[in-house]
């Protein structure tokens, strides 16, 4: 599963990446964080701080070269303050949750499963106690109690606010652990910069449950018993034919997040392939989002030269049309912004990771998320059907 920041954040909340110091003080000495990460030889390994606001900017605090076996060695020039930050690989990423006292941290694992949190790591408490609930959350062994208690328990405050964002995104009917995890952050830490990005955000929570239904909320690892009206999408396919996902109610659609660049998402594709030969004439269709495209990080790469960007943008769609034609993804909606992360649709739902399925039932309502193999994503279709 690749990550945009594994924090599967809230709808919108994209968890883009922020430069968010604290006034906490950072650690005494310098750290170094290193470790092997298969399949990801001769690449580049980056740490940035991570913030909990929509319009964060990128800050990149370190980064070092792996060598052919997939080893990287980061030594820190300076302490870092505690805080939330993460190591970027290609699009794969690794969230640490640091208290600025760590000295020593090691990742280990596999490129390819970073982003389902099936990786070593030592050196890092905090960050470790992350890596478990996430895992627990992937495999829907957590409810909502359990993230209850996690908030209400957990030693680093700053850990359950990262947490219940992605738990439960823009789910307002789950308000009371936002409130616990932030009254637990202010009395630790009152002078905390997240805990203002994190009020911000519960504030955001709070104005959407006057929207329109449809109209804004996300949905992530902890659902409630009542399903939501899922958030309606019009964008153009390669041909630039608009699709609306609203415009399939009536049918059992599978909304699925993906991009040609993401390695999981292409593994999935034949899973998603067979079922749809299997039950398109019983009521069920295919609606795709992808997020292939340029983002504004890559923009400003590019110097923001408009003819640069529109060739790499040309080059861009023709991988996602390659990539619908190779692997027989023969269903008709396929749409897309070309914006990559900062797809609106992708906001919309809190898709911070893919691939990301949502299974909408015929009234046009979420009725399961994150299916994965063609075993769950029958077994879902068929209740539904």
């Amino acid at each position: 599963m690749y990550t945009k920041n594994l924090s599967i954040s809230a709808v919108i909340m994209s968890l883009l990446i922020a430069a968010a110091g604290c006034k906490n003080a950072g650690s005494g000495g310098n750290l170094q964080i290193s470790g092997t990460i298969s399949n990801a030889a001769n690449m580049q390994v980056y740490l940035d701080q991570v913030g909990l606001g929509p319009n964060s900017a990128n800050l990149v605090k370190a980064k070092a070269d792996a060598n052919g076996n997939g080893e990287f060695n980061m030594q820190l020039q300076e302490p870092l303050q505690e805080g939330i930050y993460r190591l970027r690989i290609g699009e794969q990423q690794v969230a640490l949750v640091l208290d600025g006292t760590e000295e020593e941290i090691k990742v280990n694992g596999d490129l390819v499963s970073l982003n389902t949190f099936q990786y070593e790591l030592t050196g890092s408490p905090s960050s470790l106690g992350y890596r478990n609930v996430m895992q627990r959350l992937v495999s829907r062994s957590m409810n909502v109690e359990d993230l209850r208690s996690f908030v209400d328990t957990v030693s680093n405050p700053l850990t359950g606010v990262f947490v219940s964002m992605q738990a439960i995104g823009m789910n307002t009917n789950l308000m009371d652990i936002y409130q616990k995890a932030e009254k637990r952050l202010a009395e630790k830490s009152p002078g905390n910069s997240y805990l203002g990005e994190f009020q911000s955000f519960i504030a955001l929570v709070q104005r959407s449950a006057a929207a329109p239904a449809g109209g804004g909320n996300g949905y992530q690892f902890i659902e409630t018993a009542q399903r939501q009206v899922a958030p309606d999408i019009k964008l153009p396919s390669p041909s630039g034919k608009e699709y609306a996902l609203s415009d399939l109610k009536g049918k059992v659609v599978l909304l699925d997040f993906w991009a040609s660049w993401c390695r999981p998402c292409r593994m999935e594709n034949p899973n998603v392939v067979k079922i749809y030969n299997k039950y398109k004439e019983q009521g069920f269709t295919v609606f795709s989002v992808s997020l292939d495209g340029v983002d504004s990080r890559q923009m400003a790469a590019l110097q923001n030269d408009a003819a640069k960007i529109q060739e790499v943008l040309s080059m861009q769609k023709k991988l996602w049309k390659d990539a619908i034609e190779k692997d027989g993804l023969i269903w008709e909606y396929h749409v897309s912004d070309l914006k990559k992360w900062e797809c609106a649709p992708a906001n919309l739902y809190g898709v911070n990771s893919i691939p990301r399925t949502f299974m909408i039932d015929k009234e046009g309502k979420i009725a399961a998320v994150n299916l994965r193999g063609a075993e769950q994503i029958e077994e879902t279709l068929q209740k539904l059907l």
